[in-house]
């Protein structure tokens, strides 16, 4: 078994591509074989170096790792016309002299007449060359029969030839055409299976006819469905993000996304959550379904906040530092990110959310809250933050049990309920009314921290109180 995935780098990597990837990667790994990254870049004009980047960068972030490659097109332009000139020589194909004055005049003249638009043959069987111009190179496409494949999604496939004309496989200046270099490609590195979008079907009779005139044997077919958006339209910039590493800068887990995939389309019974292992164990790219599959954000929250909660804090605390990186916030001046995992994933439903719902742990408090403040950090409210403040500082060991006791006796002994002395606490330690629960909140923090930030509500209280008297 030999998958590969082979994008075109004119831009970033597609949610579409990257579940292409994964049906590929899952297919190999499954079957005990190869999957192959192959970086189809002969589209000179609109391939990048940044897309190339986007694209192993969003591979490496989902961790689909490949076997063999990448492998570059423009570094085969020598093998593509080795086998051009064979296929001239063996009469397979020919140069073809017709302007492209000619071959629109052609189109115009069909399409009035509502015929489908396609090559005349004009040069087929020989023409004289024309001074001064470079000829194409024509595939010679089999006039007669049927083109037939068993698509392995969507079942029997079957094209007359006579709906094909003699595509270009080089242009005028001996660059190869994406249909010629795939099937070289493909035959170059015994690819076994070609899973696809459905969007390539019209290119695979053309292809098979390809592979059938070099003497190779054909690979099986999958053409996958595309992804729509939640409008029934076909997957875009006007959904949200569709590039794999924008999902990476909103938060999401590489896991919860590749679970999210492979469901779309795909299913094993009711069964929701898919670890790696489960996934290759029972993935079959025969089980995938022809209808095209709806993109529902939703669901992907509900799935990466499952992942947040129930993968080991260490592995979501690996994936949270590249944000608190980018929110410019050093985890070393707080607690371990583990121990922040352990609190926070029960309360967001992604990463950056909760980074940016974690500032309060790391680093100095900013200014209070206006409306907490008001409400919360009144004069009445002093001598129970140094009675809660005195027992805290006492407490020999700082855990989250202990915490909630000292705060809760607190409470009694002052006869306030034990919201009158926890929501000014909150809003002392963290600047807001909003955060963890307060015992949580202050093991956190830590002893010093949360010490000192109660000794600054209090002085807070008695400097704005002394000057409003």
């Amino acid at each position: 078994m030999r998958t590969r995935f082979a994008p075109s780098p004119t831009g970033f990597l597609h949610v579409g591509g990257a579940r292409t990837a994964l049906f590929c990667y899952l297919q190999a790994r499954a079957r005990g074989g190869v999957f192959i990254l192959r970086i189809e870049d002969t589209d000179l004009e609109r391939s990048t170096p940044e897309s190339v980047q986007a694209i192993l960068d969003g591979l490496a972030w989902l961790e689909l790792d490949y076997d063999e490659g990448p492998f570059y097109q423009t570094q085969r332009f020598d093998r593509y016309a080795e086998v051009t000139e064979a296929l001239l020589r063996e009469g397979k194909a020919y140069p073809c002299w017709c302007s492209k004055e000619r071959i629109e005049v052609l189109r115009e003249e069909q399409m009035k007449l509502g015929i489908k638009p396609r090559y005349d043959g004009h040069c087929r069987d020989g023409a004289e060359p024309v001074p001064g111009v470079k000829p194409v190179v024509r595939f010679r496409n089999p006039a007669d029969g049927d083109v037939v494949f068993d698509d392995l999604v969507r079942g029997r496939i079957s094209i007359s030839n006579t709906e094909l004309d003699d595509l270009v496989i080089a242009r005028p200046d001996g660059s190869p055409t994406y249909n010629f270099t795939v099937v070289v490609d493909d035959i170059d590195m015994a690819v076994s299976l070609v899973i696809r979008g459905d969007d390539h079907i019209n290119n695979t009779p053309r292809q098979i006819n390809i592979y059938r005139a070099l003497g190779a044997a054909l690979p099986d077919f999958a053409h996958v469905p595309m992804i729509l958006g939640d409008d029934g339209a076909r997957l875009s910039k006007r959904h949200g993000a569709v590039g794999v590493l924008q999902y990476r800068d909103d938060g999401y887990l590489p896991q919860a996304l590749l679970n999210y995939l492979v469901r779309l389309g795909w299913s094993h019974g009711d069964q929701e959550v898919f670890s790696r292992a489960e996934m290759i164990a029972k993935f079959d790219i025969r089980d995938v379904n022809r209808k095209a599959a709806a993109f529902n954000t939703e669901k992907l929250d509900w799935l990466n906040q499952q992942y947040m909660k129930t993968l080991p804090p260490a592995e979501v605390a690996r994936h949270l530092v590249w944000h608190f990186e980018q929110a410019g916030i050093a985890p070393a001046g707080g607690p371990p990110l583990e121990d922040l995992v352990s609190v926070q994933a029960d309360r967001v439903k992604t990463l950056k959310e909760m980074t940016e719902q974690s500032r309060m742990f790391y680093g100095a408090l900013g200014d209070y809250d206006d409306g907490a403040a008001k409400k919360h950090l009144r004069p009445a409210v002093e001598p129970a933050l140094r009675a809660v403040g005195d027992r805290l500082a006492d407490l020999d060991r700082w855990e989250p049990e202990g915490l909630n006791e000292a705060v809760r006796i607190t409470a009694e002994e002052l006869g306030l309920g034990m919201g009158k002395i926890a929501q000014p606490l909150r809003v002392a330690l963290t600047g807001t009314a909003v955060s963890p629960s307060i015992d949580k909140t202050l093991w956190l923090l830590g002893r010093e921290r949360s010490l000192e930030r109660i000794r600054r509500a209090i002085q807070y209280i008695m400097t704005r109180d002394a000057a409003t008297s």
